[in-house]
């Protein structure tokens, strides 16, 4: 091996290292290369995780019952619901932390994140009232039979009862990743999964003086993991010396902060349900081809969202770098970043893609053994790994608008491409034209093209650099 590749790999070794102790915060200066990496590889990991916690409680609780595991599907739908507006603020406080940071005022970032903080508090609360007191009526709302609802409502009402610890993890995680400190919120993900692994199977099958709550145990694990990591995010922003220091005297509601956070918020709430209502109208149109089909079709789904993970830590890296480097007044450092970025997310996509069009029945092949869902799965997988590089292009230049705190444009974007093309485009193809399920897997291929295609070419006027937040 030559002495220059020993040399780069300690110092990808080193820099490594650094991004997971999380030493450097401010990304306005020095090599875009590093900062990207810096950024990329924590939040990578925090999007791992996020993943984690689905597995896990579904793995524990299918021991429970196919009731259970219905529950828990029903319950996450409407639970998407707090994910959108965690998300939503989540955007406007990564952007107005991120602008603060670059501007060199964590003073004004930590008065970003209490109002922030106070916003989510408020939303989850009164999800939190709706949760405990109509359980059984949501449940019903969803499609649940009756012994389902009185086998699972209590996971329900302690997972809806507790989404203050979902909506803070998602937000507090937000205001680090803002101020370039993405290795704290990654950290808080491993302790809130930990937890979550060690719990699950105590309170779901009981132990010593634990009894067994079954499918409800799951939630109880799940709040007390998130909460824990809660805690921890908290004790960090109030004592832990990150760059983000919240004083008790801060603690005051703030009028221009919190109308300025909502106005960004709404974008980032609009793009997220336009996003997955129109997965929820897909799924309605693949189940008229069966349930073989449709398994094939969400298996395929759930693979490709894994390998989406790691291009969602590269896009909020992009997103952080944006914001700090348009509060530097660097916008140029902070188009270069976004090219870059966009450059490292395509060929990590493209590679994948060659692998998923290579060994997709395979891949199928782990989940089932049922003839029709592994060739439909393999099909659908085939398809979307065409799009691949563009996808990877389009995730960051749209967490890129994000970043500079302009949700409109891309909440635009995907109402146009999503709702206007996609499913029109999804139901002729497949149901009028008779291509079945291909015309809806040829749908999310060629609106994924469209998202990049739109998006480079609005990114290109450079509209995104006057954005005042």
């Amino acid at each position: 091996m030559s002495q220059h590749h020993t040399l780069s790999i300690k110092k990808l070794y080193s820099y490594f290292k650094e991004a997971l102790q999380g030493k450097q915060n401010d990304f306005t200066t020095g090599s875009i290369h590093k900062a990207i990496f810096m950024l990329s590889i924590p939040m990578i990991l925090e999007m791992l995780m996020e993943s984690i916690f689905a597995i896990v409680d579904i793995a524990f609780v299918s021991r429970v019952s196919t009731n259970a595991v219905a529950t828990i599907g029903l319950t996450e739908s409407v639970v998407t619901l707090v994910y959108a507006v965690a998300i939503g603020v989540s955007m406007a406080a990564t952007a107005l932390v991120a602008r603060r940071i670059g501007e060199k005022d964590p003073d004004g970032a930590s008065k970003v994140a209490v109002q922030a903080i106070f916003l989510g508090v408020l939303v989850a609360s009164i999800i939190s009232v709706i949760g405990i007191l109509f359980p059984k009526e949501i449940l019903g709302m969803m499609g649940g039979e009756v012994d389902l609802i009185e086998e699972g409502y209590g996971y329900t009402q302690i997972l809806l009862g507790g989404n203050m610890t979902i909506m803070l993890l998602f937000l507090i995680n937000a205001i680090f990743r803002g101020a370039g400190n993405a290795s704290v919120a990654m950290k808080a993900l491993i302790i809130s999964n930990l937890l979550n692994i060690i719990l699950d199977p105590l309170f779901i099958f009981g132990f010593g003086p634990i009894p067994a709550f079954g499918v409800e145990g799951a939630a109880i694990a799940t709040t007390i993991g998130r909460g824990s990591a809660v805690l921890f995010q908290l004790a960090i922003l109030f004592y832990g010396g990150s760059v983000i220091n919240i004083k008790w005297k801060d603690l005051v509601f703030r009028a221009a902060i919190m109308g300025n956070l909502i106005k960004i918020s709404l974008g980032g709430i609009g793009q997220f349900i336009i996003g997955t209502s129109s997965w929820i109208f897909l799924m309605r149109i693949m189940s008229e081809f069966g349930s073989d089909v449709l398994a094939g079709y969400t298996i395929a789904i759930r693979v490709v969202m894994f390998t989406l993970l790691p291009c969602w830590g590269m896009s909020n890296a992009a997103a952080t770098l944006v914001g700090q480097n348009l509060g530097a007044q660097q916008p140029e450092r902070a188009e270069t970043s976004v090219w870059k970025t966009g450059k490292y997310n395509a060929w990590f996509m493209g590679i994948v893609s060659i692998a998923y069009l290579v060994y997709a029945k395979e891949i199928i092949q782990l989940f089932s053994d049922n003839a029709v869902v592994i060739e439909n799965g393999a099909l659908c997988l085939q398809i979307i790994a065409a799009g691949y590089v563009f996808y990877g292009y389009g995730m960051v230049i749209i967490q890129s608008f994000n970043g500079a705190g302009d949700t409109q444009t891309p909440t635009i974007i995907n109402f146009f491409c999503f709702w206007v093309f996609q499913l029109p485009f999804a139901y002729l193809m497949a149901i009028q034209f008779d291509f079945g399920p291909k015309g809806v897997f040829w749908a999310v291929t060629v609106t994924e093209i469209l998202i990049a295609i739109i998006g480079i070419i609005i990114f290109r006027k450079g509209k995104w650099k006057e954005m005042k937040v």
